[in-house]
């Protein structure tokens, strides 16, 4: 009898005995016994600590505007396994998806020796089967985890972009902006275009990517965003682009829109250079939980937003955009995340916290008793999970109140549950 996803997805997890495994050995011989098949003849790369699903969809917004057919290989996904790997806009198949892990544990189980794979990695090869048998002109893959040692890092991306490092994973990645940089960094390839989106990287990324003998492109040298108007106008090399604001509504967006302008103007001789698809696909652009607002009297605005720098950006919107009343904060985060930072970015700004458990969603989820304990919440509700505190959260808010479910994905996928069930209006 064959598995459904359900089953695939529930396996895929108990085949490996750690969730995250870094390293290429394994699933590069799995690759290897599957054909190794390139995904498209173009591939875009897309690593840093915050800011890689946005530009992925400003990438892909704008291929697909320029008459690109595109592949799509995002992680961790919101409400549905599908969302990692789109095609041409449309997600995957249950049946397609099965089909690849059908494929993949053939291969793995071959020859009698049983290769151990991680869910991600899992993944990521039926991305690659998926796409190489698509007809894509365009792969854009974002890294999951670091760089150097991610799954992604299988293929040779034709450019890649970096675009910021903060800390967060310092258990696998170092407890440094330079370690992380130089990890991140290992997704550069040598000849072939870095893009560096980030205003001030760590040196350690621009050591290691000088090192590798990538063309190394940097924000702020090589390429600039500035406002210009009511838009803003992007340069390299005597080159200029006038594009609008992003519908992505975070004050980091146009850096991040300005990486993937960057990565397709260092490939315009494969791929063409077309300024009205740019700007079409900063304004067609989209991505869940990142600044996503729903509602009428009480706003809610869901973003996954779990380390300092994210919420620094989050913090700078919340400025920026007041609410006539209270800020109702919800959230949860993973036991390795830097709870103390996060919250102190967000000092201030949150009238009141409803802190949800994460313990019972996945094994590395905090309990909401865990999160009580930093200094930053001052007698927080505590709830077991992300739907109760959303209950309580805007059952207790009035008209002028916002409610801001934020850290990590799974408040974020509770947040676009609910907006889905009640059916809140975007705004």
């Amino acid at each position: 009898m064959s598995r459904s996803l359900d089953d695939w997805l529930d396996y895929q997890q108990r085949v490996h005995p750690s969730a995250i495994a870094l390293g290429l050995d394994r699933i590069r011989t799995v690759w290897g016994r599957l054909g190794a098949p390139s995904p498209a003849p173009v591939v875009i790369t897309v690593g840093g600590t915050n800011g890689k699903g946005s530009t992925v969809a400003f990438l892909d917004a704008m291929l697909r505007a320029a008459g690109r057919r595109t592949g799509v290989y995002t992680s961790p996904h919101l409400l549905r396994y599908n969302e990692r790997i789109r095609i041409d806009g449309e997600e995957a198949s249950d049946a397609a998806l099965v089909a690849a892990f059908e494929r993949i544990e053939a291969a793995r189980s071959r020859d009698g020796e049983a290769i151990a794979l991680t869910y991600f990695e899992f993944g990521t090869l039926a991305a690659l089967l998926l796409f190489a048998e698509a007809g894509l002109g365009v792969a854009v893959l974002e890294v999951g985890l670091g760089g150097r040692l991610d799954a992604v890092n299988l293929v040779d991306a034709d450019a890649a972009i970096v675009t910021t490092i903060d800390l967060d994973h310092q258990d696998w990645l170092g407890n440094d902006r330079d370690s992380i940089g130089r990890e991140k960094a290992g997704i550069f390839r040598a000849g072939r275009p870095a893009i560096v989106a980030e205003a001030h990287p760590p040196a350690g990324l621009l050591d290691a990517a000088i090192a590798a003998g990538a063309d190394l492109r940097r924000l702020g040298r090589d390429f600039t965003m500035e406002v210009d108007g009511d838009g803003w106008r992007w340069t390299a090399s005597g080159m200029a682009v006038s594009v609008p604001r992003p519908a992505l509504a975070a004050p980091c967006q146009p850096l991040n829109a300005a990486g993937a302008i960057a990565a397709l103007h260092a490939l315009r001789e494969r791929l063409g250079w077309h300024p009205a698809a740019l700007a079409e696909g900063i304004v067609r652009a989209r991505a869940a939980g990142r600044l996503q607002r729903f509602g009428g009297a009480v706003e809610l605005v869901v973003d996954v937003a779990h380390n300092p720098q994210a919420a620094a950006v989050l913090a700078a919107w919340l400025r920026a955009v007041p609410c006539a009343g209270r800020t109702i904060a919800v959230f949860g985060a993973l036991a390795d995340k830097d709870v103390a930072g996060v919250t102190a970015a967000l000092q201030g700004l949150v009238s009141r916290w409803h802190l949800a458990g994460l313990d019972l969603e996945t094994p590395r989820g905090l309990a909401a008793a865990a999160l009580a304990s930093q200094p930053a919440f001052v007698q927080p509700a505590l709830h077991a999970g992300p739907d109760a505190a959303l209950a309580a959260a805007i059952a207790e808010a009035r008209p002028g109140d916002r409610v801001l479910a934020f850290g990590s994905f799974f408040i974020a996928a509770a947040a676009l549950r609910l907006a889905a069930r009640e059916a809140l209006p975007a705004r």
